[in-house]
């Protein structure tokens, strides 16, 4: 399977502005299986959302369009508004144009998104590609717990909007689950400036030792892709098998 990674810098508060210049990227970097854009890849992070959120869904249903289009999947997450609530929510659209998705667990307290938006109480897991698939977003990645690999997923997907200052974290954090989930991880982060802070990317691919396969450059708008299969992932996990002795334990 062929992920492509589509580090942005986005727009503030401008769906259609942000669509078209995703639209742009995939044209230019066609001929993946999956694509996967940053979190709130329409608006940029609000943690206000009134005014932004988007209740007439037309982020997915440009999701939908270009999915179906191009023969391919494509995640990233919206500011959604839903009968009066507002979600962070992760969409993955399958290239038939069905689509699951994962409201954003740890909402991010220390900017206030509690205040306003709902966070979601399912994990959710979408099979792709050949490939079980965790769905996660941003500061989710900082709680292990939620993300355990309980052998049910081979690659994790985290998209956010991680500021610069604490970009040796996220890196960090990344390399970590991959190594104690042995799965491949995803991380796509976005360039550029809103109202309250700077980002700088960081978004890689890295595999289940710990390695990058990938990566995007720093500080700019940037694609990568790589291919990615279920053998050498399988061979690893049969040759050293760390997830059979994994704690067990139940997520209230």
């Amino acid at each position: 399977m062929k992920v492509s990674l589509l580090q942005t810098d986005i727009v503030w508060a401008n769906p259609q502005k942000n669509q078209e210049n995703a639209h742009r990227l995939l044209d230019e970097h066609a001929g993946a299986d999956l694509y996967v854009l940053p979190e709130m890849f329409s608006t940029g992070f609000a943690t206000e959302p009134q005014g932004i959120a988007e209740a007439d869904e037309s982020s997915l249903q440009w999701m939908k369009t270009e999915a179906q289009q191009r023969h391919c999947a494509i995640c990233g997450s919206v500011a959604t508004e839903v009968d009066g609530k507002f979600y962070n929510r992760f969409y993955f659209v399958f290239p038939d144009g069905s689509e699951r998705h994962y409201d954003k667990h740890h909402l991010f307290t220390y900017s206030g998104e509690h205040h306003r938006f709902t966070p979601g109480e399912e994990r959710v897991v979408v099979e792709y590609g050949g490939m079980r698939i965790l769905l996660q977003v941003c500061y989710d990645l900082r709680f292990p717990v939620f993300s355990r690999n309980r052998s049910d997923y081979d690659m994790a997907i985290y998209v956010a909007s991680w500021p610069t200052v604490r970009l040796q974290a996220w890196t960090a954090l990344l390399h970590a689950r991959a190594i104690e989930n042995q799965c491949y991880i995803i991380g796509v982060d976005r360039t550029g400036d809103d109202p309250a802070c700077s980002y700088s990317g960081g978004s890689e691919i890295i595999d289940p030792y710990g390695q990058t396969i990938v990566a995007c450059e720093r500080d700019k708008v940037d694609v990568v892709a790589a291919e990615l299969s279920m053998e050498p992932l399988e061979a690893f996990r049969q040759k050293f098998p760390v997830l059979n002795d994994a704690d067990k334990f139940k997520v209230e």
